[in-house]
């Protein structure tokens, strides 16, 4: 019988091999990974196409094409795609990054031929009608408008801008009046330079029989489609960062006043970062965090407050978000400090650092326990930019950071003096 009193014993990670994609190149140019694993009837596909915000000619545009495809098709109207993948139980995703965008779908694997047909046109035979495409733009201008009115929104934008100029993707939030620049010709205009065979990537995971991989060749792989034939450059982007220390965003009639901090971080592929992200952690990255410890469950000054590092191409920017009544911005905003100070003057004790690591060790295994979240673990390699090693690299650098190095790392790399300060709310 299970003793519920007794601790079960911790085991440490020892290593963490993951299961690696099965790759190919079909014969129209598509890149196949399959991680062929999992108990589950079901199976997950995910198109991955070079072009994401980064690449967009204006505002929007990038978000709406992938926003659009399942709005109507040569041989689908938005209401039969969704009725057809809602009578079949699947599940569609659609998203966009920086530098890709990406089309997820969820499928019980007995209806991938029904599901694969209604995919095959949602991804090669969109139409972009200006009815629907009307309408899902009234309802996500009244989102804005909604997100618009909230502290922690403007605070966010206004730090975005403040760290990167408004030259910069990262600086350049998005307007009112850019919703009404979205036509079907610019959706179209970024859908034929992007969604192409020699563009896409293809990703199959879970249970993924042979006849599933015979019929995603067949729809996807044996013919090109699309009219481009390059994938788009990340052109590089230098951030112009406000000389500003202090910023005041004023919503006059706020009940509370989001606070953003934020300075420029170091990249991902910089040697310190998988370290660094244990310093960031420790800071403001989990429930247990300096930053939650003092300023929520000490002082009381919020609900809640948070620090991520936050990438993009070529850059990368630590951020901390918390929401608070007006007359706590100030103390918050020096306890903030107080706790950076500490960082980078005492050591941390050896039972924080081992709680901080046996966090990220968990979650690490939480991230990747099966083969429908490892596709996402691949997909991430893939549109970071690393190889297969980044995740045994990841480990090693959780596990043998000591305390002496966080204290240098918070010595290098939180300088307060490139902090910049964002407060929005009701003036005082």
């Amino acid at each position: 019988m299970l003793n519920r009193a007794k601790q079960p014993p911790i085991r440490p990670l020892a290593d963490l091999t993951l299961q690696e994609p099965v790759r190919s190149t079909l014969p129209n140019g598509v890149q196949l990974n399959v991680l062929a694993a999992g108990g589950y009837d079901v199976v997950r596909m995910d198109w991955l196409f070079k072009g994401g915000r980064w690449h967009q000619t204006q505002s929007l545009q990038a978000l709406f094409t992938n926003r659009m495809l399942r709005e109507g098709t040569s041989r689908y109207s938005a209401a039969r795609t969704a009725a057809c993948l809602d009578f079949y139980g699947a599940w569609l995703e659609l998203s966009v990054g920086w530098e890709h965008s990406f089309i997820t779908l969820f499928s019980l694997d007995k209806y991938l031929p029904h599901t694969l047909e209604v995919m095959e046109s949602l991804v090669k035979e969109p139409l972009f009608p200006e009815k629907e495409l009307g309408t899902v733009l009234e309802t996500n201008e009244r989102q804005f408008l909604v997100n618009s009115s909230k502290v922690g929104f403007l605070a966010r934008r206004a730090l975005m801008r403040a760290l990167y100029g408004e030259g910069h993707p990262c600086g350049l939030v998005t307007q009112r009046e850019d919703y009404g620049r979205i036509t079907p010709d610019v959706l179209r205009a970024f859908y034929d330079r992007c969604y192409h065979a020699r563009n896409c990537t293809l990703y199959l995971s879970g249970k993924v029989s042979e006849d599933c991989i015979d019929r995603v060749t067949s729809l996807f792989g044996a013919e090109p489609f699309g009219k481009g034939k390059e994938q788009p450059f990340t052109n590089p982007c230098l951030p112009v960062v406000s000389s500003a220390k202090r910023l005041f965003v004023e919503r006059a009639d706020a009940l509370q006043c989001a606070v953003a901090m934020g300075l420029p971080f170091i990249d991902a592929h910089h040697p310190d970062y998988l370290k660094a992200r244990v310093l960031v952690t420790l800071l403001g990255g989990y429930f247990g965090s300096r930053l939650m410890s003092n300023i929520r469950e000490e002082k009381g000054y919020t609900y809640g407050i948070n620090a991520a590092a936050v990438p993009a191409p070529g850059s990368c920017a630590l951020v901390i978000n918390a929401e608070t009544a007006p007359e706590y911005v100030e103390p918050l905003i020096a306890e903030v400090y107080h706790e950076i100070d500490r960082l980078q003057t005492d050591l941390v004790s050896t039972e924080e650092l081992a709680m901080v690591k046996n966090y990220m060790l968990g979650d690490l295994c939480r991230s990747y326990e099966s083969a429908l979240s490892l596709a996402d673990a691949w997909i991430w390699i893939q549109t970071s930019g690393f190889d297969a090693g980044h995740f045994s690299r990841n480990l090693d650098a959780i596990k043998s950071v000591t305390s002496e190095e966080i204290r240098a790392l918070a010595g290098r790399y939180l300088c307060k003096e490139n902090i910049k300060e964002v407060v929005s709310g009701k003036k005082m």
